[in-house]
């Protein structure tokens, strides 16, 4: 099981810590705020492993592409064909993780369950190398059938990455096969008022 340090707001002091400490796999929820944070380190740290945790808009695909090792909210068609002219202009093969929305919640991203397999192929189709899935559970359910069902479509379709469980759940997560859980706030303690629905 892989720790993914969510480091968005994170202040330099705090990330620095977690880097000593040996930790070497970050979670970022925006493109933009992720350049400003590691833009300077890719060179320093060979081991750094980037991954986009939060809503990617398709006209920042080429900067996603630029950044980030693995891109982990992949969820729909129109952002698979962005990130495939993206990484074909640079040059570089894409990892990513399809998002699914397991509770079909209407404001949240995420591909619907049963759109999965079609999402899956496309990307494929497209020269992306999709590692597995990732999902968010509504924050009024127990988490626990909604990393059951993520895992059931992975095994479906023959994946073997699933990015679920975060500062709340992740022991849960754990219990249901997660390989990736996203962890922030116990990681770096609270950051009051700047949490997001995406956060750790």
């Amino acid at each position: 099981m892989i720790l993914t340090a969510v480091s968005k707001t994170q202040p330099p002091e705090a990330i620095a810590a977690v880097l000593a400490a040996g930790q070497r796999v970050f979670g970022e929820n925006r493109v933009q705020e992720a350049q400003g944070r590691w833009g300077g380190r890719r060179d320093e740290i060979v081991d750094l492993e980037l991954r986009l945790i939060g809503p990617l808009q398709s006209n920042k695909a080429a900067d996603a592409v630029a950044l980030f090792d693995v891109i982990e909210n992949l969820d729909r068609i129109r952002l698979v064909d962005a990130l495939a002219v993206a990484a074909d202009r640079a040059g570089k093969t894409v990892r990513v993780l399809i998002q699914v929305n397991t509770g079909a919640e209407p404001q949240k991203a995420g591909i619907p369950p049963a759109d999965t397999g079609d999402l899956i192929a496309h990307a494929r189709a497209a020269g992306l190398i999709v590692e597995g899935l990732m999902c968010i559970p509504p924050a009024v359910e127990a988490a626990g059938p909604h990393f059951a069902l993520l895992r059931k479509i992975a095994r479906h379709h023959g994946l073997a990455t699933l990015s679920m469980g975060m500062s709340g759940d992740y022991e849960t997560a754990i219990r249901f096969g997660a390989t990736h859980v996203r962890v922030g706030s116990s990681l770096f303690g609270e950051r009051k008022g700047l949490e997001t629905p995406f956060s750790g």
